[in-house]
């Protein structure tokens, strides 16, 4: 007869003790509390934790990071250059260690230093000031990915950080503007949306900005409606994918669209021109436009917060492909008035078109990835520079295609 321990644990074989292992694998939550209003944004990162909600590092979660080296290679990156261009990010609150752990994380990648003092690196708040508003919750993870997302992507990029007093999103438009008027600055992420779409009507204003790009996340929350900024004519939203390398392959890395990606249109805002000619299956603006690496799967490993201090962690989300095409905007040099539109006009072979099977219950290209345009993906993933250098008058008249001063 067994006794009441056999029994327990002949009761723990099976389903039951599989959801149990289960809830005690690594997996990925967003850092960021969802946003309160219409109005507020959520930053978009997502982190690899334990059972007990606590961050886990690179050796915890399943697969390998990438690292620098592997955002430059799987992107055809090498041997390219900012010029002396500079990504400013957009965050809500502060983040008093950032200037720390942007240089453990930039000296472990072999980058060279990108400090306060030697003029690469900028922090201000949404007034260009140097008073750091105080931190919110969630958002230095959230700016800890993107600065290390730039620095992976464009190792001689300057960085601009500007922290806007709320997660409002007219605070961080505000901040946005802010951004657009610093020296050097060709491109602005934004890795946030808000809960429900917005009208360029009462914010477009904020984010447009001619002769520089300004990518936003598409969101991660899968297909459906977009969130704002992504879904702003004025913008480049930018979806995800899963990457993986393929050694085998000539290019070494397979990439396939990351179901929870956004994707979505939007009833408030005004297709890009360059959709017109496309079946977007939609009567507005439709997301997204390009898209690079999001899924946590194949996430960054990055050097920040943690709630026991500074470490190594693993964090994906449309929050690390959103950095990565502004970075790659700055390395193509400086945009044209509307730069958003670039990755339209760019030939077919400009970058990789992401392909797969169509998502279980999937009848629309807003949430299938296909040949050319699709929802998940956009155009597709960089391959090199050709889809995001400027095309719309983009030169100054000396011929030159260098930033134009502000």
């Amino acid at each position: 007869m067994l006794s009441l321990l056999g029994l327990v644990a002949s009761a723990l074989v099976g389903p039951t003790a599989e959801v149990a292992q289960a809830a005690q694998r690594p997996h990925t939550e967003f850092t960021c509390q969802a946003p309160p209003s219409s109005s507020s944004a959520r930053c978009l990162v997502r982190q690899w934790q334990d059972s007990a909600g606590r961050s886990v590092g690179p050796a915890d979660v399943p697969g390998t990071p990438l690292e620098s080296v592997d955002i430059r290679d799987a992107y055809n990156l090498d041997g390219t250059s900012a010029r002396g261009r500079a990504v400013a990010i957009v965050a809500a609150r502060g983040y008093p260690d950032l200037e720390a752990d942007l240089a453990v994380y930039r000296a472990a990648q072999g980058l060279p230093a990108c400090t306060a003092g030697g003029g690469c690196l900028r922090v201000v708040n949404q007034r260009g000031g140097t008073d750091p508003p105080p931190v919110l919750e969630g958002w230095p993870v959230e700016q800890a990915l993107d600065v290390d997302a730039v620095s992976a992507t464009c190792p001689d990029c300057q960085i601009v950080v500007v922290q806007a007093d709320t997660a409002d999103i007219a605070d961080l438009g505000r901040s946005v503007v802010t951004a657009a008027g610093m020296e050097a600055v060709v491109a602005i992420s934004n890795s946030y949306t808000t809960r429900l779409d917005q009208s360029d009507r009462k914010y477009g204003a904020l984010f447009h900005h001619p002769g520089i790009a300004v990518t936003a996340a598409a969101g991660d929350d899968g297909p459906g409606r977009p969130g704002y900024p992504a879904s702003s004519t004025f913008v480049t939203a930018v979806g995800g994918t899963l990457l993986l390398r393929a050694p085998a392959t000539a290019r070494g890395w397979t990439e396939a669209a990351w179901s929870g990606t956004g994707a979505g249109c939007s009833k408030k805002n005004s297709p890009l021109q360059g959709q017109l000619s496309l079946v977007t299956a939609c009567r507005g603006r439709a997301v997204a436009d390009v898209a690079a690496v999001a899924d946590p799967s194949s996430g960054l490993a990055v050097f920040g917060p943690t709630e026991s201090g500074s470490a190594w962690m693993v964090l994906g989300g449309t929050s690390l492909s959103s950095p990565i095409i502004a970075s790659v905007y700055a390395l193509a040099g400086a945009p044209g008035d509307t730069p958003n539109e670039s990755p339209y006009l760019a030939p077919d072979n400009s970058v990789n078109d992401i392909t797969g099977p169509p998502e279980p219950g999937c009848t629309s290209v807003l949430c299938a990835a296909g040949v050319g345009w699709d929802g998940l993906t956009g155009l597709g993933t960089p391959d090199g520079l050709g889809a995001f250098v400027a095309r719309l008058s983009d030169t100054r008249p000396d011929g030159t295609n260098e930033p134009r001063a502000r």
